[in-house]
């Protein structure tokens, strides 16, 4: 296991191939990553012939490095991390994995296992955030900058459309399973510490908390990939408690997609896709009435696994 002390800061590594394990949580309304060494890097390790398989070493990093229970995981992404390289030469491969977990309290963590806000790393990705205009303007302003640094009018073209379909401008819709192509496009253009052409032009409060390897690379990937999921499969029933008001399940989304819905069309929508059956209990809210407490209907669930089921539409458009 690594330690604090001897975790990797340079391109070697012991091994060729690597396990990397993204694992996801919502609370308190905050939408959370587990990492390790001060939040530089997610779990990981070496794939050990000891392992009897991908995923079993995955759980065993896991287990050793954080103290997390696991429950569900998903195969994520292979990367190549040409920065880094193994002592005969070859580029280390990244396994990936995505879980989604609830949040185990430190107390119950490994000493360098914490919990962090995801958008600390991806501040512009949070489009709930009054300053959120802000930061993209400040952030679009160099990438455009880019676009028009293009050695000739076909390829300005190219690199426009992708920043109009990236960062929802000119006309575009902003796309929250987005998040990838984004971070891809903020790297390709030096604006984000990890990129070989950072010029350090843009304070951290814009460009995101910096994070060793390509591990905030495959964080971004796991980003776009549950954003993804949440528009076809219900998987945020794995974030969330047995029993949730409807406030609750819309925050919850919310806070993982980064957008705000409309709390009419999101509980119209719900009820129609019968995701939820009411307990017959209630929860006292500090303000008001006592809220209505629902659980996940276990009939969708089963049959989500098999055809797939529509969550709401996400979006400022619902």
């Amino acid at each position: 296991m690594h330690t604090t002390a001897d975790l990797p800061s340079s391109s070697y590594s012991d091994s060729a191939a690597e396990l990397v394990a993204v694992l996801f949580a919502v609370t308190d309304f905050s939408a959370r990553v587990l990492t390790i060494h001060d939040g530089s890097l997610l779990p990981f390790g070496p794939l050990k012939p000891v392992h009897h398989s991908l995923q079993a070493g995955a759980r065993t990093w896991v287990h050793q490095q954080t103290g997390q229970p696991l429950g569900y995981i998903e195969q994520l992404y292979t990367f190549v991390d040409m920065k880094r390289s193994h002592h005969n030469g070859q580029a280390v491969i990244n396994i990936s994995y995505l879980g989604l977990v609830k949040e185990t309290a430190e107390s119950g963590l490994t000493l360098e296992a914490k919990w962090q806000d995801w958008y600390e790393y991806f501040p512009w990705e949070d489009s709930r955030r009054p300053q959120h205009a802000h930061i993209l303007n400040q952030l679009i302003l160099p990438m455009q900058n880019w676009v028009d640094a293009a050695p000739n009018q076909e390829i300005r073209n190219q690199r426009q459309q992708r920043l109009n379909l990236c960062w929802g401008i000119n006309g575009q819709h902003w796309i929250a399973e987005n998040a990838l192509l984004r971070y891809e496009l903020m790297y390709e253009t030096g604006l984000i510490a990890e990129s070989p052409y950072y010029d350090n032009q843009l304070p951290p409060q814009l460009t995101g908390r910096p994070m060793q390897f390509n591990h905030r690379r495959i964080l971004a990937t796991a980003v776009s990939r549950l954003r993804a999921k949440l528009q076809y499969r219900p998987v945020i029933f794995d974030l969330m408690p047995p029993q949730f008001t409807l406030y609750q399940l819309q925050r919850s989304i919310e806070v993982l997609n980064g957008v705000e819905l409309h709390k009419q069309n999101f509980r119209r929508l719900v009820n129609n896709q019968q995701l939820v059956v009411a307990t017959g209990e209630t929860m006292v809210a500090e303000r008001g009435r006592p809220a209505q407490l629902y659980r996940f209907n276990e009939n969708v669930l089963q049959e989500s696994l098999l055809s797939g089921y529509r969550l709401p539409l996400i979006g400022n458009h619902i």
